[in-house]
């Protein structure tokens, strides 16, 4: 029978549930055991496809279409299993789910109430992940026990066991213990009163991953476990660590994931951590500097980019590259360039995005890397702006623009999609999941994939425009990949440059740390490359590679 895990927080948001839970998914993993991964988020929103980036970072999305929470992000990262639109779920879609039912008559005329009917469709969906390929789902609960919101999901969970059995779920509680600075303590009260809550909604966890800053003495575990009723071996510490790649050993040295199959009877299978240990290795020893910058509108919020960021970081570790990111807002670029703020960078990533503030800046930063020499590598808004950039300055279309921006342009390069013209729901405008391209023999990106036909994710509601499509074909702009009937371009590159590439999709989203994506690990070499031409010293990015690392 399938295994659930629970993983709840408590004193603060943002200790590290995703990354806890993550962590252990792929401890799981290197036993042998078949393992996927649920988000349940308590926000009213349908889903974090409209919320602005600066209210919930990053929003990732599954090869199905499914607009979800950033952590799935991280799940994918370390778990290494392609996750669905079912791995998230929201306070918005169930309330939306239960009315619809409601109104259907599917309750026969019952007063519909939290409990059963929110409860149910909340249980409904962990069961949504329930299969006979799977032998655990991991299950963290968005929020912090306390708020008012998580409530039915914390007695969601709490009923869960009760109707699968005891020994099939396992309950996990990430707590903060603080440092008090002037008293030079560490204090296990947070952790206290968090645990007292959710035993209070009838919840009593089975494994307490404590967060702190250092690691914390045997006095204070045995303190927690004597005043939350929790084994010591249970009491497992996840201080800070140098590297978010460490957790899943420092969680392993603790003993979680030996703890965690014996409560619920999983077979003591040997764990193969090698693979990650060659991770790691590779972190410790990527020290040749590779400043990145990173042209944004919510670059406040490092969160809005964060696969972006992870995956750059993969293609840094294949190579020993150790990626700076230089965070640059967009609406500033313009005066950086007339300051030379932006010549020592080593490459250029214009990221995805949506409205018109900053897309000048994003435009001349294009420009800048395609005059001198800068990798660049554009992603979804970053393909059109770099297209823009093109059709002005090279094939002289002036004020070329997409209609997002200027829908009086003369030359609209970019343009909406011909099927969302006429729809109004924000939520349904957008091509969304996976979507195969085919790539043109012999381009740098068919170079890059080691084929030509590829699949990547996609979430947009603009295309290139193919009325211009003659007019780059006749220049030194190369459109790559296309959709399998020649009507979508998916990739640009340009001929005689370092690297000048952009893709419509967001290839950010398919990146594992032990495998770079392919445009993201070529852009880093060409970065490095920059790197070494402007500073001699600096390794050879085809020598003295970590042992670990693949050629």
């Amino acid at each position: 029978m399938t295994k659930h895990i629970f993983v709840t927080g408590g004193v603060v948001s943002g200790l590290g549930k995703g990354l806890s839970g993550s962590s252990l998914g792929r401890l799981l993993k290197a036993r042998g055991l078949r393992v996927t991964m649920q988000k349940l988020d308590p926000y009213l929103n349908v889903d974090p496809g409209t919320m602005n980036p600066f209210e919930h970072g990053e929003v990732f999305v599954t090869d199905d279409g499914g607009e979800t929470d950033l952590d799935l992000g991280h799940y994918e990262r370390f778990v290494d299993e392609n996750l669905t639109q079912d791995s998230n779920a929201t306070t918005g879609s169930i309330y939306s789910s239960v009315i619809a039912a409601e109104r259907r008559g599917d309750y026969l005329g019952k007063t519909v109430q939290v409990i059963p009917h929110i409860t149910n469709e909340i249980k409904r969906r962990i069961n949504r992940l329930v299969s006979d390929e799977v032998d655990v789902v991991i299950t963290e609960v968005g929020g912090t026990v306390g708020d008012i919101e998580i409530l039915p999901f914390l007695e969601a969970i709490r009923q869960f066991r009760l109707d699968v059995g005891r020994e099939n779920v396992f309950y996990i509680h990430v707590t903060l213990v603080p440092y008090i600075g002037p008293s030079s303590e560490q204090k296990t009260k947070p952790t206290q009163h968090s645990v007292t809550e959710l035993r209070s909604r009838g919840i009593q966890p089975d494994a307490i991953v404590c967060r702190s800053d250092d690691p914390i003495s045997a006095d204070l575990r045995r303190k927690i476990s004597n005043l939350c009723d929790v084994p010591m071996e249970g009491v497992v510490n996840a201080a800070d660590a140098s590297s978010l790649y460490d957790i899943p050993l420092v969680l392993h040295d603790e003993g979680l994931d030996e703890y965690v199959c014996r409560v619920l009877g999983l077979d003591d299978r040997e764990v193969d951590l090698d693979p990650w240990k060659e991770i790691v290795a590779k972190v410790e020893a990527a020290t040749t500097p590779v400043r990145i910058g990173l042209i944004g509108k919510y670059v406040s919020l490092p969160d809005a980019y964060l696969s972006v960021v992870e995956s750059l970081n993969h293609g840094g570790l294949h190579h020993g590259g150790d990626i700076q990111i230089e965070w640059i807002q967009a609406e500033e670029v313009e005066g950086l360039l007339a300051a030379g703020r932006l010549k020592d960078l080593d490459g250029i990533v214009i990221p995805g995005g949506f409205g018109e503030r900053g897309v000048e800046g994003k435009i001349a930063a294009a420009a800048y890397a395609r005059e001198f020499d800068v990798p660049c590598l554009g992603l979804c808004l970053g393909m059109q702006v770099m297209t823009i950039e093109y059709a002005r300055n090279a094939l002289n279309l002036a004020n070329a623009n997409s209609t997002e921006f200027d829908t009086r342009t003369p030359h609209p390069v970019i343009d909406l999609m011909e099927s969302q013209r006429d729809v109004t729901d924000m939520g349904g405008t957008m091509r969304l999941g996976a979507y195969v391209a085919q790539l043109k023999p012999g381009s740098r990106v068919a170079e890059a994939y080691g084929e030509e036909v590829v699949s990547e994710r996609h979430r947009h509601r603009y295309e290139f425009n193919p009325k211009y499509r003659q007019r780059f074909e006749e220049s030194e702009l190369v459109l790559s990949g296309e959709s399998p009937d020649g009507r979508l371009v998916e990739f640009i590159e340009l001929n005689n440059h370092p690297f000048w590439v952009a893709t419509q999709a967001h290839p950010e989203f398919k990146s594992r740390p032990d495998r770079p994506h392919p445009l993201f690990r070529e852009f880093v070499a060409a970065s490095m490359q920059r790197a070494e031409g402007r500073n001699p010293q600096l390794i050879d990015i085809d020598a003295d590679v970590p042992a670990n690392a693949e050629s």
